[in-house]
């Protein structure tokens, strides 16, 4: 998979400076900023959802192995 280095980064920053001005690239960096972190913040309650599951079902199985014995 290819990765992505700083010099690829200041290309694409280059080009969007270019074809949005300079006037409207803060604007949208901070939009996308707001998705990626909503992103984030969404995948983080994903995985806290799948966890409680896990517990919950492990909590499950301890309270029927101590009923069967």
């Amino acid at each position: 998979m290819p990765t992505i280095g700083w010099f690829e980064i200041l290309i694409v920053v280059g080009i969007a400076i270019v074809i949005l001005g300079p006037k409207d690239f803060p604007i949208m960096l901070k939009k996308v900023g707001s998705w990626i972190g909503t992103a984030k913040r969404y995948v983080n309650n994903i995985q806290n959802e799948v966890s409680n599951i896990d517990i919950d079902e492990e909590m499950k199985e301890k309270k029927e192995e101590k009923k069967n014995d």
